[in-house]
């Protein structure tokens, strides 16, 4: 079955970096277009980044210039570097696949399979 691990959470200061991973298996990554979702408590879950098969990307409005997506299809795995984060960042993670491989997907509902999330915690 296919199965998609996120790991790289954690808590970190304001202004500092952390590096997600998620491993897809049981799927022919190249084949999808990979996102990353985020949800803080309270909160509806909203979309932070895709990149698509070839590493084309597109970011929301509110990580562009802090956070890059990146893929390795070798591995089978996508990236999410974040950079100067904010206490608004503070939220779960989760990646995600979408079989629209030329698609940049930024709605929840357009894709296939999700991991289970990683904590991301930003503090003062």
């Amino acid at each position: 079955q296919v199965q998609l691990i996120e790991s790289g959470g954690g808590l970190v200061q304001a202004g500092g970096s952390l590096s997600l991973s998620c491993t897809a298996s049981g799927l022919t990554f190249s084949g999808y277009t990979m996102g990353w979702f985020r949800q803080a408590p309270g909160k509806e879950r909203e979309f932070v980044a895709a990149v698509i098969w070839s590493g084309g990307t597109y970011y929301a409005d509110s990580v562009k210039g802090r956070f890059t997506i990146s893929r390795d299809n070798a591995k089978n795995t996508v990236y999410l570097q974040m950079n100067s984060l904010k206490l608004e960042d503070t939220a779960s993670y989760y990646c995600a696949a979408s079989n629209e491989r030329w698609t940049i997907a930024v709605r929840g509902d357009e894709y296939d399979y999700w991991g289970q999330g990683t904590q991301v915690t930003v503090s003062s």
